[in-house]
C-alpha cells in the first residue's frame, strides 16, 4: 500500500529538478514582456507609417490620364503603383509627373464678416458640407455677386446656373439669391463627390461641363477654363490665408503652381 502510494505520487507530480524550472520560467517570462514592450511601441509606430502612406498622390501620364495611389516605387525604368484596392506597373516614359493630392476640407465656421448674402452662403454650405469659402470663391469669379448676371451662353445669377442645371437641382426662381446659391452648392458639392474632392477637377467640371473633363481625363485645355481654375483657387486659398502677408505669399505660390499643373494637363489651347 505505502509502495502504490509512492507511485502515484511520483506519476502524478514528478520531482523536479531543483532551480532548472525556476530559471526557465523566470527567462521565458521575462522574454515574453520584452515581447509585449517592444509590440507596444512599435504598434504608434506602424500606424503612424500607415496613415502617412495611405494619403494619395497622384500619377500623371503623357495621355493626360491622372491615376490617384497611396504609394509607387520607381524600379529600373518601370514604375510600380500602389492603387486602392490593386496595383500597377507602368513605364517611366509614359509619367510625366507625380502632384500631392489637393483635398478639399469643408469648414465649419468660416469668416463671412462683410461678404454680400452671407446669410444664404452659410446656410447652404451647412446644407450641403461645401466650405462657405469655396462658395463665395465661386460666386466671385462668376457674377462678381451681381445677382442679375446673365453669361454669353445663358447661365444666370450668383453662381451662374443654366437653366437646366437649376431645373435639376430645384430651383424655381433662378434670379432669387438664396435660391441660386442653394442651387449651385448641391452641384458643387455633386461634383466634389463624384471627383473624391479633387478641387481642381469639380471647378473644371463646374466651368466647361463634366462631359468635358471625362473627355479629357484631366483639366479641358480651354484658356476660359484654365484661367477659371486659377482664379478659384487663387481666392479660395487667400481666404484661407491668416494674414496679409500670408495672403501675398499664399497667392503667389498657388498662381505657381496652379500654371505649372496646367502646365503639365494640357498641351494646346482651345475654345468651349
Amino acid at each position: 500500500m505505502r509502495l502504490t502510494r509512492l507511485a502515484l505520487s511520483e506519476n502524478v507530480a514528478p520531482r523536479l529538478r531543483p532551480g532548472l524550472f525556476n530559471f526557465r520560467f523566470r527567462a521565458n517570462g521575462a522574454l515574453q514582456a520584452c515581447t509585449v514592450l517592444y509590440a507596444l511601441f512599435l504598434i504608434p509606430v506602424f500606424a503612424l507609417f500607415f496613415a502617412q502612406s495611405a494619403r494619395a498622390e497622384y500619377v500623371v501620364l503623357r495621355s493626360g490620364q491622372r491615376l490617384a495611389v497611396i504609394g509607387y516605387q520607381l524600379v529600373g525604368d518601370t514604375y510600380k503603383l500602389t492603387l486602392r484596392g490593386g496595383s500597377a506597373e507602368l513605364p517611366a516614359s509614359e509619367v510625366i509627373a507625380i502632384e500631392p493630392e489637393e483635398v478639399f476640407q469643408s469648414e465649419n465656421k468660416p469668416a463671412l464678416e462683410g461678404i454680400p448674402f452671407s446669410d444664404f452662403i452659410a446656410s447652404a454650405a451647412k446644407n450641403h458640407s461645401v466650405d462657405a469659402d469655396l462658395i463665395v470663391s465661386v460666386i466671385s469669379a462668376e457674377s462678381k455677386f451681381n445677382p442679375k448676371a446673365v453669361s454669353r451662353k445663358n447661365a444666370r445669377g450668383l453662381m451662374q446656373l443654366l437653366p437646366e442645371t437649376a431645373t435639376r437641382f430645384g430651383v424655381t426662381n433662378i434670379f432669387d439669391p438664396q435660391q441660386n446659391i442653394e442651387g449651385g452648392t448641391k452641384y458643387l458639392r455633386e461634383l466634389l463627390d463624384h471627383y473624391h474632392d479633387d478641387l481642381a477637377l469639380a471647378l473644371a467640371a463646374y466651368n466647361a461641363g463634366p462631359k468635358r473633363v471625362e473627355q479629357y481625363k484631366s483639366i479641358p485645355p480651354f484658356r476660359e477654363t484654365i484661367s477659371y481654375v486659377r482664379r478659384v483657387q487663387k481666392a479660395y486659398n487667400a481666404r484661407k490665408s491668416p494674414s496679409p502677408a500670408q495672403n501675398s505669399s499664399r497667392q503667389r505660390a498657388t498662381s505657381s503652381s496652379a500654371a505649372s499643373a496646367v502646365a503639365k494637363h494640357t498641351t494646346t489651347g482651345g475654345s468651349l
